[in-house]
């Protein structure tokens, strides 16, 4: 049985972190909640704990460096519904943090495989579901460590970060946004960082060990950080697109 009335959303990566917690909140307004997992069984408890808070849940198997799992993702979602309102293209890695004189092709293909490809999988198998909603939305989640503006401005932590592989994928994941928006302008591409870059404060994750300043409220991990994630999601026909934001606004490339 499809469902051509609720709205719904495919969130990847989203047993956890800022995934799990944007699928709390939309699943909140009543939406169906597509969560995309890697691991089944932390998706399948994940899942259990956003339909005991009363959300309307589908746990999907979802490993987005895999095109065999990306394909039967789209199945299992299709017998579900026959659109798709929002994507979230959530799932990352932060690689090593190998410095550039030690990084090998080898580490920088490893992280690019689920922060540029990964993405790119899912939005182009999951298009024609999105192409058939009303006004879909695909939410890329970037990082202020993907602006050159940031990583350029001597005062800002990332800029001693000497690492190559996790910050070149978040600037090209930027470029792909943008390429996305300019030549489908039936969907709303946008890509958000979740801190506050004017702030130089970013949201505490598992991907850097809990140690940002942006933390959830009662006990809930990233809600702050998912606020310009469930804003993206949120905006309606009318709403921008090709944008870099954080939670306070529009952040530099």
């Amino acid at each position: 049985m499809t469902n051509s009335e609720q709205t719904s959303v495919l969130i990847t990566g989203g047993n956890k972190g800022l995934g799990f917690e944007a699928a709390r909140r939309l699943g909140e307004q009543g939406w169906t909640i597509f969560l995309g997992s890697r691991d089944e069984g932390r998706g399948r408890a994940a899942a259990r704990k956003l339909t005991d808070g009363g959300a309307n849940v589908v746990m999907v198997p979802l490993d987005v460096s895999s095109d065999e799992s990306v394909t039967d993702a789209v199945r299992l979602v299709r017998e579900h519904t026959d659109r798709l309102d929002v994507l979230i293209n959530n799932a990352g890695t932060p690689g090593k943090g190998i410095t550039p004189a030690d990084a090998t092709a080898d580490e920088i293909h490893s992280v690019y495989d689920t922060n540029v490809y990964g993405p790119v999988r899912v939005t182009h198998a999951f298009l024609p579901l999105l192409e058939a909603a009303d006004h879909p939305r695909v939410v890329m989640v970037s990082s202020g460590g993907g602006s050159f503006a940031v990583v350029t401005d001597p005062e800002h932590p990332v800029s001693k970060m000497h690492e190559l592989a996790y910050t070149s994928s978040k600037a090209a994941l930027n470029m792909i946004t943008v390429r996305y928006a300019q030549a489908i302008p039936q969907v709303k591409f946008n890509c958000i960082t979740p801190g506050e870059v004017a702030n130089h404060k970013f949201t505490a994750t598992d991907m850097n060990n809990h140690t940002g300043w942006l933390t959830g409220t009662e006990g809930t991990e990233g809600t702050e950080g998912t606020d310009p994630i469930v804003k993206l999601a949120l905006s309606d026909a009318d709403g921008p697109t090709g944008t870099f934001t954080d939670r306070l606004g529009p952040v530099a490339w």
